[in-house]
């Protein structure tokens, strides 16, 4: 837990050291990159957070530097192109940065947009921490539509080798993420998982020794109500458990939540109700965040170095919204009992007022979020 001081409304020390992160950076990087490296993602990060658009000419006009736009400009443009941001260097200072490292649910998701012909198609694999999916790691993929099962045993194999399988408690998805070799290298791992299955699939019943449509065992429930089928079935010839539940959808038709589960399928439903935090994390990305759609770039190697500053940049909003959340200022609950915001948007915009008016009237340390020690 971070401590805070008491609340002051008058410019503090706090507001001129907020204008460089390459400090604390450095303390996270070693020797990894360069110090003149860290001092342009640290601008990068907090014009971020300041202007809220990836937008290379926005980030530009507002660089904290003697410089003209059209150097800033061309900066910014040479380190997209020439320097290499591994992945696994952002995505273990995320992870160390991280309150909780042991018993994650891991959620794996896709998220795409259109530029002009160009087709921006990723593939996530978050921690779910609260109310939102942190971003560890991802996959450019270099075509339209689904993944296919080599890119997420590929993401997930990564994720173990770096972090270890340990500290897995189990893996969300949604429908798309349903596959023989998928699933079976889930199985043989022993990793848990709670995976939405289509309503259609063919499940193999043992204990009747015939198949049938996955939903027809759930047919008779009432609406709301919750089972899980008792028995081990196999479904796209992988052995596996399978719950669900029954529901109107708005046109008045009837519609089922299927789950798939490698064991405790009792809990699947409470688990895979976390999965929507991963929409909370692409809406951050997006339009409650820093626009990652008003990117002009196509290119993977320069998207995924963007995508990579832009996952440091919400990390470290989302902690500063959970601090002042829990420690100063609850943000406020509304009538239909949802909040005013998100706790993202609650950094982000703090995190923004202080960039912008050089005000720290909470008188936080908000470089201590993005430190290790």
């Amino acid at each position: 837990m971070f401590k805070t001081h008491s609340i002051h409304h008058t410019k503090t020390s706090q507001g001129s050291k907020i204008t460089d992160l390459t400090p604390v950076l450095e303390q996270n990087f070693e020797s990894k990159i360069n110090k003149a490296r860290l001092k342009l993602i640290s601008m990068m990060i907090l014009v971020l957070c300041k202007i809220k658009t990836v937008n290379y000419q926005s980030l530009a006009n507002v660089f904290d530097s003697s410089a003209s736009t059209e150097s800033s400009l061309r900066r910014i443009q040479r380190f997209m192109a020439d320097f290499d941001l591994p992945m696994m260097l952002i995505s273990k200072f995320i992870f160390y940065i991280l309150p909780c490292k042991n018993d994650l649910i891991l959620v794996l998701d896709r998220t795409n947009w259109k530029f002009g012909n160009s087709n921006i198609n990723i593939l996530m694999l978050g921690i779910c921490y609260k109310n939102i999916a942190i971003p560890i790691m991802f996959k450019i993929l270099d075509k339209r539509g689904n993944s296919d099962t080599l890119e997420r045993i590929g993401l997930v194999k990564q994720f173990i080798h770096w972090f270890g399988k340990d500290c897995i408690d189990c893996l969300l998805a949604d429908r798309e993420f349903i596959g023989e070799n998928w699933l079976g290298f889930l199985n043989d791992n022993r990793i848990r998982y709670h995976i939405r299955s289509r309503n259609n699939f063919k499940v193999f019943c043992f204990d009747k020794n015939e198949e049938k449509p996955v939903f027809w065992l759930f047919n008779r429930l009432k609406i709301g109500e919750f089972y899980h089928h008792p028995k081990i079935v196999k479904i796209n010839g992988v052995l596996c458990y399978v719950s669900g539940t029954k529901s109107l959808r708005r046109d008045g038709k009837l519609d089922f939540l299927i789950l798939i589960s490698f064991s405790k399928p009792e809990q699947s439903l409470e688990y895979y109700k976390k999965r929507w935090q991963v929409e909370s994390l692409f809406k951050a990305f997006k339009s409650s965040g820093f626009n990652i759609e008003n990117t002009h770039v196509t290119d993977q190697k320069k998207l995924e170095k963007l995508f990579l500053i832009v996952m440091i940049a919400l990390v470290w909003c989302y902690k500063i919204g959970d601090f002042i959340d829990e420690n100063i200022k609850p943000i406020k609950i509304k009538k239909h009992q949802r909040r005013a915001f998100s706790v993202f948007k609650y950094g982000l915009n703090c995190l923004n007022n202080i960039l912008i008016s050089n005000f720290n009237k909470m008188n936080i340390n908000i470089l201590q979020f993005l430190s290790c020690t």
